[in-house]
């Protein structure tokens, strides 16, 4: 089976926005590595020699695993997280709803939740570390 999980490069706050993350889907992160711990031998990949984050993995499901890191060299140029939104797709309503509210805290509300025409129950909201996301369940 083929699966597409998402990676998401930030400047320099890839942490906070994970544990972020990880309260908001209420899962543990399975990996953390730094680039001070990235052996000598491959430093000529990776310059920084900083608490900042290489690769970090939060398993959301048995079939979606969320990744990043702070990657500052291959993106010397800002960041901007414009050009892709996440869609989280929920058993529930009162789920959806829930990671909405937490998701959309701090940061900006595009479309609130509601039942829209193609029958779905859905909202876009953009994190406080400009990320887009998709919140939806089937309307039952």
């Amino acid at each position: 089976m083929t699966t597409l999980n998402p990676y998401i490069y930030f400047n320099g706050n890839c942490e906070e926005a994970f544990n972020f993350y990880k309260t908001v889907f209420q899962k543990e992160i399975s990996y953390i590595g730094r680039y001070k711990d990235v052996p000598k031998a491959d430093r000529k990949i990776f310059e920084e020699t900083d608490e900042k984050i290489m690769h970090i993995t939060l398993p959301i499901s048995d079939e979606t695993i969320l990744s990043g890191s702070d990657n500052r060299v291959a993106h010397k140029e800002s960041i901007e997280y414009n050009n892709f939104a996440l869609i989280v797709h929920t058993d529930s309503k009162v789920e959806a709803n829930r990671l909405f509210n937490e998701m959309s805290k701090n940061g900006q509300v595009k479309v609130p939740m509601n039942l829209v025409f193609w029958g779905s129950y859905y909202g876009i909201c953009i994190d406080k570390f400009g990320i887009n996301w998709k919140i939806t369940t089937e309307e039952k």
